[in-house]
């Protein structure tokens, strides 16, 4: 396929505060109060408080064009690949005395935002209202023996950096550009292929990253996923659907980052289609006594969406992860319909489907997609 790989005729870029914001309340990212690689704890003090059931847009921010290993400049960095109009707050945060955490984690986490009369034991609720693109370009990144088939790519890398079919190949990491625009009435992104050739691929934009503070004063990462959520990486969570998270402390403590325009399931490279999104959600507390007729006995993270329930599963261990989503799977027909357990797992048997959320984030994830049309006698 043949395309063109030069910026859109239209390159609309949400500069903070500028432009459309949907939500009752407006969060944007700024250096001082942003984490680089770390989510909040029960200790964090909230950048913003919402009442239950408030929207908040959310400018989140993208780390890639930030790190280390991309020159900490993203208008240098980007003017590589013919970008001109960057993200005020990219630049203000790659300029800031604030230090990435490294291994422990890459990703910008706004927040953390308190929610008026969250408890432990609550679950929040969050569903995403809109995700607005804020730049016409992402990265996908292959770095420093990270990914499926780490210790194979990145291939044959050295400390100079070099340009290699729209990409920037450069101590330990590969991060190839794509464009983003529209095609047919699809929004696409252009990926240079080389030989003067050009993959086209549909977008889906989700936030890879929504989480709560756990009950813990220890510093907490932002690569592995938990029970809190955090960098779940499910590909599903995009507008129109829910996320629930079960809170730990009082206030629930939400923060999100990590936003994506596109990401197979695996998240095979590393990353996903790495870019930054203007978000508007709604956060609502759900009380213990409703648990059960939304979740069943479901622990963890629980996406749903217009089609689907979808339990989820965590562990270091790729097939403790799947055993994982199948018992919140099993406990979540279980505790919300009272199917027999072993009728729930005979269902998922013949009509579940467990799909790999990643690979990559130390806490791999599994996910069951349940179809609602098969239990609308039930609801």
């Amino acid at each position: 396929m043949t395309a063109t790989t030069t910026a859109p005729a239209t390159s609309v870029v949400l500069q903070p505060g500028e432009g459309p914001v949907l939500g009752e309340h407006y969060l944007p990212s700024r250096a001082h109060e942003v984490r680089w690689g770390w989510l909040p704890d029960r200790t964090s003090a909230p950048v913003l408080e919402v009442p239950d059931g408030a929207t908040v847009t959310i400018d989140t921010l993208s780390h890639e064009g930030l790190l280390a290993d991309q020159g900490r400049d993203p208008r240098r960095y980007l003017a590589q690949f013919g970008v001109a109009d960057v993200l005020a707050d990219a630049v203000d945060l790659a300029a800031s005395p604030l230090v990435n955490g490294g291994d422990d984690g890459p990703h910008v986490v706004t927040g953390p935002i308190e929610v008026t009369g969250a408890r432990a034991g609550d679950v929040l609720r969050v569903d995403v209202l809109d995700l607005a693109r804020r730049v016409p370009y992402g990265f996908v990144s292959n770095r420093h023996g990270y990914g499926a088939l780490a210790g194979e790519y990145p291939e044959d890398l050295d400390s100079t950096p070099t340009r290699h079919v729209d990409a920037m190949v450069c101590d330990g990491t590969v991060s190839h550009f794509a464009w983003v625009g529209e095609h047919e009435g699809r929004d696409v992104g252009y990926m240079d292929a080389g030989g003067g050739r050009t993959v086209r691929f549909g977008l889906a934009p989700f936030l890879g990253l929504m989480g709560v503070a756990p009950d813990t004063d220890e510093p907490v990462p932002s690569v592995p996923p938990g029970p809190h959520g955090g960098n779940i990486d499910v590909k599903h969570t995009t507008v129109g659907s829910t996320l629930y998270l079960p809170v730990a402390v009082d206030g629930a403590l939400f923060c999100a980052g990590d936003p994506h325009f596109a990401q197979g399931n695996g998240e095979v490279a590393l990353t996903a289609l790495e870019a930054s999104l203007r978000a508007t959600l709604r956060l609502t507390v759900l009380r213990p006594a409703d648990r059960t007729a939304v979740l069943g006995a479901a622990a963890g993270p629980v996406v749903e969406t217009p089609t689907h329930w979808v339990p989820t599963g965590l562990h270091p261990d790729l097939d403790e992860a799947m055993r994982a989503a199948v018992r919140n799977a099993v406990a979540f027909l279980h505790g919300r319909f009272g199917v027999p357990r072993a009728v729930a797992l005979a269902y998922l048997s013949a009509a579940g489907d467990f799909e790999v959320s990643q690979v990559v984030d130390a806490v791999k994830g599994v996910h069951c997609m349940i179809a609602k049309a098969d239990w609308t006698a039930w609801t």
